[in-house]
């Protein structure tokens, strides 16, 4: 994110610094509260008696891969909050920006994993077999288009005058 303020703008570069900051901590409290659901359901999984009971290997594998993405997801989009509260006023918000902008995207892509191994880990116990890879597989698709293919390609055009 740039600090140089766009034509006609009247804010200066720490002025709209601070704002990206607000900005994208604000992004990450609606992205956190999704995968703190998320995460919340697969751990209460666990402690059921019909998953002790009749997961097999595949469904326990699947079960524990979307935890362990869901783990890696929520330290990365909690990392700015932390970093931010820990460095308040120390002068650190452009480094802050800098490196919350790649945990933040980060844990978009294992926040994205997480839910597809989720949704894989639900069709493989509705329908099984090969069924549930298409519809997890369908699910990553969409997700993957929604949240990084149509922005890159906004970004692009916007970058090379389209």
């Amino acid at each position: 994110m740039s600090t140089t303020p766009e034509p006609g703008s009247t804010e200066t570069p720490d002025e709209r610094l601070t704002r990206n900051l607000s900005e994208l901590l604000q992004e990450l409290r609606v992205a956190q509260a999704g995968v703190q659901i998320l995460f919340g359901f697969l751990l209460s999984i666990t402690f059921t008696e019909v998953y002790a009971r009749d997961a097999n290997l595949f469904e326990r594998v699947t079960h524990l891969v979307a935890v362990l993405f869901a783990v890696v997801s929520v330290a990365l989009l909690t990392a700015p909050a932390a970093w931010h509260r820990i460095l308040f006023r120390r002068g650190k918000r452009q480094e802050i920006m800098r490196l919350a902008t790649w945990t933040t995207i980060t844990g978009l892509v294992f926040l994205s994993l997480a839910v597809t191994a989720s949704v894989l880990l639900l069709a493989e116990i509705v329908v099984g077999g090969w069924g549930a890879f298409v519809i997890a597989a369908a699910c990553g698709v969409v997700i993957g288009f929604l949240w990084f293919i149509v922005p890159l390609n906004e970004r692009w055009d916007d970058e090379n005058g389209g």
